[in-house]
């Protein structure tokens, strides 16, 4: 019997953000036949993770690596939550689940790209990715390697903002509008690297709005093909791994 697969999202009190990771979910279920997919958070929203593990996959094979799932963090950057509160919380409600890396590992480049060209990205733009910001600097520097491959793919500049890093007078904002008016951008467009819509995003699409006077927003990446594609691919890496290490 293949292994449950649970999917934990961060959790959010806006409601576009569970709608959002429960079409994540439908869409893994879909391309995972006989997989059991299961949807939790870390927080702020139910189920939470801990509650999932203690019944999922109870009727697969009791304790030990044969009933116990594989978790996905549909996270974007391996920072505290990856590190540490997942793993803490999997070692007290199911210590045999094997946890993969987070999605945020694949490459959503063209993905990202997509988005901003569903939202009319023409040549005389130039690029905002924006993500939430991490207390871990590698977490940070995840999402700059993330900013130089879509200006790679694009062929034009492309600056960061964290959106819990907006600083006074949202000044981050400003000076990556600055740099882009520098290496001629005309005009501005805003890419969410987020799973879903939320205040985070509308964070910096305000600050922005202040400054510009046009400028366009792409979606998030929500159940995009490669977000999908990612997950499906860490779940059947870990289960080979298991696999064959059940069979030593």
């Amino acid at each position: 019997m293949n292994p449950a697969l649970v999917l934990v999202a961060h959790g959010s009190r806006d409601p576009r953000f569970g709608a959002t990771a429960r079409r994540v979910r439908d869409a893994v279920a879909a391309t995972l036949p006989g997989v059991e997919v299961v949807l939790s958070y870390l927080d702020l929203d139910e189920p939470l993770v801990g509650d999932v593990l203690g019944r999922t996959g109870n009727d697969a094979g009791g304790d030990g690596a044969g009933g116990d799932p594989i978790v996905v963090p549909l996270l974007l950057s391996a920072g505290y939550h990856h590190k540490i509160d997942l793993p803490a919380i999997i070692a007290e409600h199911r210590p045999f689940a094997y946890q993969t890396d987070v999605i945020g590992t694949r490459s959503f480049t063209a993905a990202l790209a997509d988005r901003l060209l569903e939202a009319g990205l023409d040549e005389r733009y130039g690029v905002i990715l924006s993500a939430v910001g991490s207390s871990d600097e590698s977490a940070d520097r995840h999402v700059r390697r993330r900013a130089l491959e879509l200006s790679t793919h694009l062929h034009r500049p492309v600056e960061v903002v964290f959106a819990t890093k907006l600083g006074s007078g949202d000044r981050a904002v400003a000076s990556a509008v600055r740099r882009l008016r520098a290496a001629g951008a005309e005009h501005v467009a805003l890419s969410p690297y987020f799973l879903s819509a939320g205040l985070l995003i509308e964070r910096v699409e305000t600050a922005l709005d202040a400054l510009v006077e046009e400028m366009l927003v792409a979606g998030p990446l929500g159940a995009h093909p490669d977000v999908i594609g990612g997950i499906c691919s860490l779940y059947r890496a870990a289960a080979r791994d298991r696999a064959v290490t059940a069979s030593r």
